[in-house]
């Protein structure tokens, strides 16, 4: 796609295959009709790229975010971006019921298995839930309880084979309300000859944000 005016190469990079993917989610959000009078919003993996960013984005339009992690050393840098609130991922990523208590208007979610099946079954009544990241696991042991009980969208966010124009669309958002020092907040840059380096912490849940590599270092 070409760089929307005003974006810089490095800050296209520091966005990235997971912001452009947050902003879709985002989309479709607002497409299925979960306007910020619709809140809260959850986002798992809230310090990883599509969550970070999700958060920024969701926040700067108005949501109630409220950010699902396993690092709760990071409090400080999710309310940053705009999170409202932090939980613990490990109240859903367990076996949980089929129907549970009703607590999300809407949800932009990148781990998958139980975490995905419990923010169903958490999702109020016509809520949309997007789901885009299989972080804890491909499976999803969820009924169809939530969906013919209660009305609940799961809404599949494939960012490979979207249409150019969607693409278009999303570059253009990620440009127009993404704000720049909030991006540069959640950015490092590293050197090509770092990256190797760097690998398994991302493996080990370690990075934050997003890492830009200069191939020219």
């Amino acid at each position: 796609m070409r760089l929307p005016d005003g974006m810089s190469s490095r800050e296209a990079m520091a966005i990235g295959t997971a912001g452009y993917t947050a902003m879709l989610s985002v989309m479709e959000l607002d497409r299925l009709g979960i306007g910020k009078d619709r809140d809260p919003i959850v986002v798992t993996g809230a310090t990883g790229g599509v969550g970070s960013i999700a958060i920024a984005i969701l926040a700067k339009r108005g949501y109630r975010v409220v950010a699902s992690t396993g690092k709760l050393s990071e409090e400080a840098y999710l309310k940053s971006l705009g999170a409202a609130e932090i939980i613990d991922r490990s109240t859903l990523s367990q076996p949980g019921k089929p129907l549970q208590k009703e607590r999300w208007a809407g949800a932009v979610d990148s781990v998958g298995s139980h975490t995905l099946a419990n923010v169903c079954a958490q999702t109020v009544a016509e809520g949309v839930v997007t789901a885009c990241g299989l972080a804890q696991g491909m499976d999803l042991p969820v009924t169809v309880a939530p969906f013919i009980l209660r009305g609940v969208t799961l809404r599949g966010i494939n960012s490979v084979t979207a249409s150019p124009a969607r693409r278009q669309k999303a570059w253009d958002l990620l440009s127009a309300e993404l704000d720049k020092q909030t991006l540069e907040s959640m950015t490092a840059d590293i050197g090509l000859d770092q990256a190797i380096g760097v690998a398994p912490d991302f493996i080990a849940s370690k990075v934050r944000g997003r890492i830009v590599v200069d191939v020219n270092r």
